[in-house]
């Protein structure tokens, strides 16, 4: 790859900083801009379709991390079929940077300060750049696209346009478009994760699906004493603790979250909000009964299959795809009469409905594409793009090589058993990964024909439907976008808080402090600027309302 001096040693130092502290910071570089800021006026000086397969000599470069299905079957993706094909079908040459799963704040830390920047990379702009997408521009790291989508990404441009509630979310405050969006094409596709307990268990126990927190400790308590599990529950522990609890999994039942929420109207932090203490004293007390893996910092996704392989875990919160449709084939092969279902997020009275629950906006940060500022091929790299966003490469996305990983029925694309039943024995999640985008997320829209196929078992759906039954569109925050200042202040605090929350949790938990120590750590948090942080989230939210 070509070697670009993109910052001094003491800008890479700074960069290095910045980054440690959420995931940046640089010199300016001229960066692509546009008045356009709306779909509308961009598709209207769109020059037209491109033809692909495109004609071309160039090969470019595409920085992505390995998504969590295929930990285990691939480490590269150069390496995986859909990635392949994805190059035949536009005629665009590729050379990948795989990152490891969950590594791609530490990568993109060092990518940045070498100042060796690929052509397109795959991140979380929005959420894990100190500063933002703004920043980012304007310091000379991602390009602003709106002249470049104006002129050659009709397909996206087009799809905005049909869809003004997208558009909005696409873009900063300012309208600067700086990605290639993953945008779920259906309402049924934003809910997918949630428990999942085994019914087996419980119907042997005589117990049923638990609904509220008492229940989950009776549960619990039955899975350790009379089925001999050493882990009757566990959680992925993986870049951080309890790192699925943003979504509001057990933690919800107190009124709170991992993450900032909505009530009433305001801004809420909940790591500092008394309900979170609430749940910390819960859980430190199923953690010293043996109800929670005892490796509660460490545990990943080979992890639980091992658990789940052995009879050591009976419960754990995941996707009705990449969870039950994984976990499955895996408890079935030791017992084939074992059932894993999704159950109700956990409320404190029975009849209630959750506040909170896993809910992805129509468009997620996740899986989107931005363009290097430094990238001598930007116009092809949106070419490129742009394709999966047309009618054939929705298609490719969601399913992949037709006569291999579909087939047309009908006009609708049936998934071959080469995928929902892999001669190889992987689970139809891991499979699908292999051969298509649509079951995880990336530049392209998601079609709902690919989650009727993939929720291949009735316990899958039915979880989905369970999910589904919560309060939280009434608290969740639209995808905001600070200010490049206050992003950059943000950042800053979040780093130190997240830090500290992510402390609390395991010191508290583990038994290492007191239950009490949670005020000081609420003190601590406020030291370290938790309410201007509130006071940011409150801003972006005003100013979203107003775009």
């Amino acid at each position: 790859m070509r070697r670009l001096k993109l910052i001094p040693a003491l800008a890479a130092t700074l960069v290095l900083s910045a980054l440690a502290a959420a995931c940046s910071n640089g010199t300016s570089a001229p960066a692509a801009s546009g008045s356009e800021n709306s779909a509308s006026s961009a598709a209207s000086s769109s020059t037209g379709p491109t033809t692909y397969p495109i004609k071309t000599d160039k090969t470019l470069t595409y920085w992505a991390e390995l998504q969590g299905n295929l930990v285990g079957v691939k480490s590269s993706l150069e390496d995986i079929p859909f990635f392949q094909d994805w190059q035949k079908r536009t005629g665009v040459p590729l050379k990948f940077i795989t990152v490891p799963n969950t590594k791609a704040k530490e990568s993109l830390t060092v990518m940045l300060a070498s100042g060796d920047m690929p052509d397109m990379m795959e991140f979380d702009w929005a959420k894990g750049f100190p500063g933002g997408p703004e920043k980012a521009i304007k310091d000379g790291y991602i390009l602003k696209l709106n002249d470049l989508l104006a002129k050659h990404a009709p397909n996206l441009m087009k799809y905005l346009k049909e869809h003004p509630e997208i558009d909005k979310m696409v873009k900063t405050d300012s309208g600067s478009y700086y990605q290639f969006p993953f945008i779920r094409g259906d309402t049924y596709l934003q809910v997918f994760h949630g428990p999942i307990i085994r019914k087996d268990w419980l119907d042997e126990l005589g117990l049923p699906v638990p609904e509220t927190i008492d229940e989950w400790y009776t549960t619990l308590k039955a899975f350790k004493e009379k089925k001999g599990a050493t882990a009757p529950i566990t959680f992925v522990g993986q870049p951080n603790p309890l790192n699925d609890f943003y979504t509001g999994d057990f933690v919800g039942a107190f009124g709170v979250t991992k993450d900032f929420f909505l009530l009433d109207g305001k801004v809420k932090y909940g790591p500092m909000e008394p309900g979170f203490k609430e749940f910390l004293a819960t859980f430190r007390k199923w953690y010293a009964e043996g109800l929670i893996d005892k490796n509660l910092a460490t545990v990943d996704m080979k992890a639980i299959d091992a658990n789940f392989a052995n009879g050591a875990t009976g419960a754990t919160v995941g996707n009705a795809g990449g969870g039950i449709g994984r976990w499955t084939p895996i408890v079935q092969s030791k017992d084939p009469k074992a059932v894993l279902v999704g159950a109700p997020y956990p409320v404190l009275k029975k009849g209630d409905t959750p506040m909170f629950g896993q809910r992805d906006q129509p468009f997620s940060n996740q899986g989107t594409v931005a363009i290097s500022a430094k990238s001598k091929n930007a116009e092809l790299a949106v070419k490129l793009l742009d394709w999966g966003y047309s009618e054939e490469g929705g298609l490719f996305f969601n399913f992949g090589t037709e006569g291999v990983s579909y087939k047309m029925e009908n006009g609708y694309p049936k998934y071959t058993d080469l995928v929902m039943k892999n001669p190889d024995k992987l689970a139809p999640a891991q499979a699908l990964a292999l051969y298509i985008r649509g079951n995880s997320n990336g530049p392209f829209v998601q079609d709902k024909r690919y989650i009727e196929q993939y929720l291949q078992m009735q316990v899958q759906r039915d979880a989905v439907s369970t999910w589904q039954k919560t309060d939280i569109a009434k608290h969740q925050l639209p995808p905001i976008t600070p200010t490049p200042e206050e992003s950059s202040e943000f950042a800053k605090i979040m780093n130190d808080v997240n830090t500290l929350v992510n402390e609390m949790i395991l010191k508290i938990i583990l038994g290492a402090e007191p239950v009490d120590s949670f005020d000081t750590y609420v003190s601590k948090m406020k030291s370290l600027k938790i309410d201007r942080a509130l006071e940011i989230q409150a801003a972006a939210l005003d100013r979203y309302n107003k775009r």
